[in-house]
């Protein structure tokens, strides 16, 4: 008897998870139709490799600071914004949506980061923006501002890691089947809808106005750890590798680091010193917070970013 009861209860457990996810998968197929003109770019399309990559800039000034996204950061408009609003008023501000990331498009090639930054800097011709540049990369986009740096010297004036990655934060340890099996798991959440239950206002930075966390819940919903997303991982130890293999670069870094929450803890903030303390002109700012330090201690990071900014080549 006691049996077919707690079956009976598990059927009908199995039934409503069923309709619960039916009915969530249906309400998010609605509500990506009607978040269509959400869609409608911040920033300047330019064609790159015959799609559209957006380019998004604000304020004036005789410097310009490149904000480069951190892996699957849907919005790298609104998701920096509460650090480059408080630099906007002196500096020229350039946010890169790489493919698969904000309004650009999500792309069928292949996302080696050699051809990541090859893009990156086409598009920025494209758009009329000249260096050199101030990258300002967070978290996986160091390695990134530092091949930039590495291939093309005369193309960046100085590095600001807003608690960027290094070569030696990667491992063959970090791209196992059990990655590959989450973020997998992720992009099957974003198409039943389960995204939307986890990008809530409360969850958003408390900068943004509501419109534009509607816009970033719609692009989440969307865009959320997709196939490009998910492709440029497997490219990191190659690009790590590729790193390796030249010279350090030669540019003035500020690097900001976290307390290692929500990143690899202390093996995350010993790889970043160990690595500035091997470069010839290199700063570190401990920061007694978790990783999106661009909106926990956007205040002391502008304060430090003014100063390191206004003493370059001096």
């Amino acid at each position: 008897m006691t049996k077919k009861i707690v079956g009976k209860v598990l059927r009908g457990i199995r039934i409503i998870l069923l309709v619960f996810l039916l009915a969530l998968f249906i309400y998010n197929r609605v509500m990506l139709i009607k978040e269509k003109p959400l869609h409608e770019p911040l920033g300047q399309m330019v064609e790159v490799d015959g799609y559209n990559m957006n380019v998004y800039t604000e304020g004036e000034g005789e410097r310009t600071l490149v904000f480069m996204a951190g892996s699957a950061i849907v919005s790298p408009i609104f998701e920096y914004k509460p650090l480059y609003s408080l630099l906007s008023n002196d500096y020229k501000i350039v946010v890169i949506e790489k493919f698969g990331y904000g309004f650009s498009d999500v792309i069928d090639d292949e996302r080696s980061f050699d051809t990541i930054i090859r893009q990156d800097r086409e598009a920025l011709s494209k758009a009329g923006i000249d260096g050199p540049f101030i990258l300002c990369p967070h978290s996986m986009s160091g390695i990134e501002a530092i091949l930039w740096a590495q291939t093309y010297p005369d193309e960046v004036e100085a590095i600001v890691g807003l608690d960027m990655a290094v070569p030696s934060t990667y491992s063959e340890k970090d791209f196992s089947w059990k990655k590959d099996l989450l973020v997998n798991f992720l992009a099957v959440g974003r198409e039943i809808g389960f995204i939307r239950l986890f990008f809530t206002d409360n969850v958003l930075s408390d900068t943004l106005a509501k419109n534009e966390k509607a816009i970033y819940l719609a692009l989440a919903s969307s865009k959320f750890c997709n196939k490009n997303v998910r492709n440029e991982g497997k490219h990191i130890l190659g690009a790590t590798d590729m790193i390796k293999s030249k010279t350090k670069p030669d540019v003035p870094m500020l690097m900001f680091i976290s307390d290692g929450s929500g990143t690899g803890g202390e093996s995350w903030i010993d790889a970043l010193k160990d690595y500035a303390s091997d470069l010839t002109d290199a700063q570190t700012v401990d920061l007694d917070c978790g990783h999106n330090v661009y909106e926990i201690r956007q205040e002391q990071i502008n304060k430090d970013m003014r100063n390191f900014i206004e003493n370059l080549n001096r």
